[in-house]
């Protein structure tokens, strides 16, 4: 693994997270480099951090809210 993509790694707490829960990817980031644009992906995907994530989770709060306050 490069070292560049070792800093990457290190100084984002999902990834080292996901790594953790996913040892498998080290091999893959092993391999071949070119693999942290898939694992940044995967990590996004599996952790809801997608902006369209972001906005659904608004949008279910709001809703939430007006719930509430209807009551």
């Amino acid at each position: 693994m490069s070292i560049d993509i070792q800093f990457k790694i290190k100084n984002n707490k999902n990834y080292i997270r996901f790594l953790r829960e996913n040892s498998n990817w080290y091999k893959y980031l092993n391999r071949d480099s070119n693999n942290f644009k898939y694992f940044e992906e995967e990590v996004k995907t599996v952790y809801r951090l997608r902006p369209s994530d972001k906005i659904s989770r608004v949008v279910d709060t709001v809703s939430m809210i007006q719930t509430l306050l209807t009551k």
